[in-house]
């Protein structure tokens, strides 16, 4: 694929942007907030933060969508109902019939 190895220097986030926001946002949104007890617990954390993060979150370079697209729900669809992400650190909303 034609992919090369390109070394950085420790502790430069300017040479690496796109990984060091990652982490920034994983840190930030996930793991600031919450105690691991072990190395499965962290695993199944971030399993579930990147299922939300790809479903859920929005993205302005994606013009405030997700990875995933999701349809819009209009107002006339029926109430909206909050979603508990991550054992209530994040949520999202959804409309129900009614």
């Amino acid at each position: 694929m034609g992919f090369e190895e390109a070394l950085i220097a420790p502790r430069s986030p300017w040479q690496s942007p796109y990984v060091e926001r990652l982490v920034g946002t994983i840190r930030r949104d996930c793991l600031d907030h919450v105690i691991v007890l072990n190395e499965s617990h962290r695993k199944r954390f971030l399993k579930d933060y990147f299922r939300y993060y790809h479903r859920w979150q929005t993205h302005l370079s994606l013009d405030m969508n997700c990875p995933e697209p999701r349809q819009v729900h209009t107002a006339d669809r029926g109430r909206a109902v909050e979603h508990q992400d991550l054992g209530g650190l994040h949520h999202h909303y959804e409309r129900i019939a009614t």
